[in-house]
């Protein structure tokens, strides 16, 4: 297995920046975030939590993925980087942005991107909204077979696809190779969890790549009835409900040899500082196991 950092985890470095510290640490690839970029100034909003999402400055713009991608690519050849997703925000039905994110891919030769699944929040029926998304991913696997790039959803809280039966579910009538899924343990902490060997046994080839962050619950209060409320919040690699060292045991009894993508969102260190911490703790479990 290689590992690999998902650029979403990094947003105080420009994409030039993050990758020369990236290849300083020792890791194989990187996984950019795609979207719109960072303002140029702090949101009023701003919070240092949040900087994740709501200032990140390791982003490729939408608007201009062919040629930001391009650059990307010169950046991480100069060092030895592979380049193994292009993430996006993108819908299933946001068909010209996954174009030009296919196109992209194809130009750099990185052999995954992104799309959303869509979110469930009970406004609309869970089965008519799975129904729809099935049909609409007839539509990509199409896409994805003429650009030899795989289109690839998030398990992922919130969405129709927290749990790995659900995602088999969606995704088991399509050809691997062009309709792939993205595990991803910490997202399971907050719903959809299974046995980490029921995930891959099931998964299997559909297998895109593992993000690999951490979450852990607490009780925050106390409700009308009595009763106490646990909330789920996002914990460093070793602190948190996901145990790795079964999550790579797993993946290695399964076959699985691509990327571990690290999605570090904790606050206790500075990113260089985990990063480090985090390569050496997946290399430290990739010996042992």
């Amino acid at each position: 297995m290689k590992i690999g950092v998902f650029s979403v985890s990094t947003p105080e470095y420009t994409p030039e920046e993050a990758v020369k510290v990236i290849k300083a640490l020792g890791y194989d690839g990187i996984e950019w975030r795609v979207t719109n970029p960072a303002p140029s100034e702090k949101p009023a909003d701003y919070t240092y939590e949040n900087r994740y999402w709501s200032f990140n400055r390791c982003t490729l713009p939408t608007e201009s993925i062919i040629e930001s991608a391009k650059l990307a690519k010169s950046q991480c050849d100069a060092e030895g980087l592979e380049i193994y997703s292009l993430t996006s925000y993108a819908s299933p039905w946001d068909v010209e942005i996954i174009k030009n994110l296919l196109e992209a891919a194809a130009e750099i030769s990185c052999p995954n991107i992104r799309v959303l699944a869509p979110g469930f929040d009970g406004s609309k029926n869970y089965c008519t909204l799975f129904d729809e998304t099935k049909s609409q991913l007839k539509v990509l696997e199409k896409m994805a077979a003429q650009y030899s790039v795989r289109i690839n959803l998030e398990q992922h809280m919130n969405t129709i696809i927290p749990s790995a039966n659900a995602a088999f579910r969606l995704v088991s009538d399509f050809d691997s190779k062009h309709i792939g899924i993205i595990v991803d343990p910490g997202n399971m902490v907050y719903e959809g969890f299974e046995d980490y060997r029921i995930v891959t046994q099931l998964l299997g080839d559909y297998i895109a790549c593992v993000h690999m962050k951490n979450a852990g619950w607490q009780k925050t209060e106390i409700d009308k009835f009595g009763a106490d409320v646990w909330t789920p919040g996002w914990m460093p690699l070793k602190k948190g409900a996901v145990k790795f060292s079964a999550v790579i045991e797993a993946l290695k009894e399964a076959g699985y040899s691509g990327y571990l993508g690290v999605e570090d969102f904790s606050n206790e260190l500075d990113t260089k500082s985990k990063l480090q911490d985090n390569i050496e703790y997946i290399r430290d479990i990739l010996q042992q196991v």
